[in-house]
């Protein structure tokens, strides 16, 4: 495993923040802190993704995790390394990305869904392969065929995860799990309820400690 992955062991969870604007990413990421997340994930779909991780990694603890989601292009690449990035995932795989991540010595997670997808993701030399979306493709179930001939594959189950399935994820041999919408619902739009994102937040770190 990557150091990224050796890093979030303890808590292999990331939190997917993805919105119209990036204005709640900040309140979002501290009441994620505070709940024991130590990873989280800003999607450049978002208007201003880049500055909002400029601003927490400049105003949160050292040991939070902050990376780029949805890198498509080159350019995406090396915005978000020079802005900070600990790592990048994509919902696609393309080589060249990958390349561009590795000559600058940060972790790329691409996307698939598929096994033949996640074989050439995997043979680019990345350190896991994101699986998404998982939940409209049967979820478990689905995660179970695939790892079944791919037990080799490490694999990060991502889009349309519900909070109560993580557990299971890791148990059945993913070595990190995504969550996005079952985790924020209103959380990161104007008048979002950080509140319920708490404990929210909360109950999956709590039952991922458990295990």
């Amino acid at each position: 495993m990557s150091e990224l992955l050796e890093v979030l062991a303890p808590t292999p969870v990331i939190a997917i923040l993805r919105a119209p604007t990036a204005d709640a990413f900040g309140p979002a990421t501290e009441t994620l802190y505070k709940a024991g997340f130590r990873c989280v994930e800003f999607t450049l779909t978002t208007s201003g993704a880049i500055d909002a991780m400029k601003d927490v990694l400049s105003s949160m603890p050292d040991d939070l995790v902050v990376g780029i989601g949805t890198v498509r292009t080159a350019e995406h690449v090396h915005d978000a390394i020079d802005a900070g990035a600990a790592f990048l995932v994509s919902q696609v795989f393309r080589r060249p990305l990958v390349d561009a991540a590795a000559a600058r010595g940060v972790p790329f997670f691409p996307g698939a869904l598929t096994p033949t997808e996640i074989l050439d993701a995997w043979e680019s030399g990345v350190s896991a392969v994101k699986v998404s979306p998982i939940g409209p493709v049967g979820g478990l179930a689905y995660f179970d065929n695939v790892r079944g001939p791919l037990p080799d594959i490490s694999l990060m189950p991502t889009g349309g995860v519900e909070l109560d399935e993580v557990s299971a994820y890791l148990d059945k041999g993913a070595v990190a799990v995504g969550l996005s919408g079952a985790l924020f619902a209103d959380a990161l739009l104007p008048g979002g309820d950080l509140t319920a994102l708490a404990d929210r937040a909360a109950q999956v770190i709590t039952a991922v400690r458990a295990r």
